[in-house]
């Protein structure tokens, strides 16, 4: 099976800052498929979260659909299950800290919460990501990228 055959349910995880947003619009673009930004979803106008359970119930919604982008990472607010379960592609974006932090400064005033799950991503959020994607979507493509390049490089020779 070529990756053009499965790129249909894709998840665009990472820390703050790391270009999730860019990369799912452009993705979403390239394989023609409905970007979901997550952070849209999840929090609203106090950037107050949803509670455990409405969060799951409303990915199952929104995993339902036969393609999808869905952009977000929301640290020690998220349940991956749901939307893990019907993905095909895991992209994990683990770009340097300098840059993500840069990047997050940069678009404007982010809480304290955002800034120390930013610092802790790649010892904390990373290997729950990870296990999460062994667990409950072995089957689904795996892509970690850890810079730049890597990230466009990826998108460039994918084959739709």
């Amino acid at each position: 099976m070529s990756q053009a055959d499965h790129v249909d349910r894709v998840l665009v995880l990472g820390r703050g800052g790391a270009g999730k947003s860019v990369l799912a619009q452009a993705l979403g673009a390239k394989i023609d498929a409905e970007v979901i930004e997550l952070d849209k979803v999840f929090w609203n106008d106090a950037l107050e979260p949803l509670t455990t359970d409405e969060w799951s119930d409303r990915q199952r919604v929104l995993a339902q659909e036969s393609r999808w982008v869905m952009d977000g990472d929301l640290g020690p607010y998220d349940v991956l299950e749901p939307r893990l379960r019907r993905a095909d592609t895991v992209v994990v974006l683990d770009l340097p800290l300098v840059l993500c932090a840069w990047r997050a400064w940069r678009r404007g005033r982010e809480r304290r919460d955002f800034w120390a799950w930013t610092l802790r991503w790649r010892s904390q959020s990373r290997p729950r990501i990870l296990g999460a994607v062994g667990d409950v979507a072995p089957d689904a493509e795996l892509v970690i990228l850890t810079n730049r390049r890597a990230v466009e490089r990826w998108l460039s020779h994918l084959d739709v």
